[in-house]
């Protein structure tokens, strides 16, 4: 299916936030530095080293919150082969929160929860997610390949035992958002820890359908994750868990869901109209990156 990317750039120009704006101009070869990108991802930064904000659309708090540090490892691997020190800083604040079984919390504690979902207002800070520590990790491992800082920085192995650990501990299906994150992980480090992480997808394999599709339990009537949501990337160990048509099936299906207006929508609750915005320019930089990734955009 085609994909109009001069439509998509308009959408961005009219409805995104500067930051999804600076990482579409830093997709499509528009700049040719990461200077643009890190100083919109700046104006969410605290002088802790975390980031809050409205960085994760749905948290609008001013205070760094593990959530949205992954929003942040996402634009440090968007400049990769470049590095920015606010990476190993944020692995420093990152290390401060942690708990003591190397676990993030699902949350941090919110000075107002205007435009903030229930669910992040009221994360327990005592207790350590799976589902933040994970998807966190996983960014931070991409970042890694190319940023020895991260690599190297022992936030990011206190969180992977603990991730590795939780995932041998299931068993039984997680949450959806879990069990995609779970797996994004596992991809993430196979190249440092193959057999651990091989081992582990192949136990997981069991949760997850043929088709991909796992319904969002306490989401949305239509809310679901997709194959493409477990491995957007092409060869790599996650795809192993899918058939190719599956794959193909789902790329038509993510390329079918550009609006008319050019961009892309989620399925998932909307908690504010900013979020909501917020969320449709993400969803259209994340669209078009797993596109262009998959061969679908050339």
């Amino acid at each position: 299916m085609p994909i109009d990317v001069s439509a998509a750039r308009e959408f961005m120009a009219a409805h995104a936030r500067v930051l999804d704006r600076r990482r579409f101009e830093l997709l499509t070869d528009e700049t040719r530095g990461p200077e643009g990108v890190l100083a919109a991802l700046d104006g969410y930064r605290n002088a802790d080293g975390g980031y809050g904000w409205g960085l994760e659309p749905d948290l609008r708090a001013p205070e760094s919150q593990p959530g949205a540090a992954l929003h942040a490892f996402e634009v440090f691997e968007d400049i990769a082969p470049a590095t920015a020190p606010q990476a190993a800083a944020l692995c420093d604040w990152l290390d401060g929160v942690t708990l003591p079984d190397g676990g993030l919390p699902f949350a941090l504690p919110v000075s107002t929860t205007a435009g903030t979902a229930p669910w992040w207002a009221s994360g327990d800070p005592a207790v350590s997610s799976l589902q933040i520590t994970s998807v966190t990790a996983a960014a931070a491992h991409r970042v890694a390949v190319h940023d020895r800082a991260v690599r190297d920085h022992p936030w990011l192995e206190r969180a992977t035992r603990y991730c590795l650990d939780a995932i041998a501990a299931l068993e039984k299906p997680p949450h959806a958002y879990v069990l995609a994150f779970v797996v994004r992980f596992l991809d993430a480090v196979h190249d440092t820890r193959p057999r651990e992480s091989a081992e582990l997808l192949e136990r997981v394999r069991r949760f997850i359908p043929a088709d991909g599709r796992v319904r969002v339990e306490g989401g949305t009537e239509d809310e679901a994750l997709y194959p493409l949501d477990f491995a957007p990337l092409p060869d790599r160990p996650a795809r192993a868990l899918f058939s190719p048509d599956v794959i193909a099936a789902d790329l038509d299906r993510l390329a079918s869901l550009q609006q008319d207006d050019g961009g892309w929508t989620v399925d998932y609750l909307q908690i504010s109209p900013a979020g909501a915005l917020d969320w449709r320019g993400y969803a259209t930089v994340r669209a078009v990156d797993i596109l262009r990734r998959n061969g679908v955009i050339r």
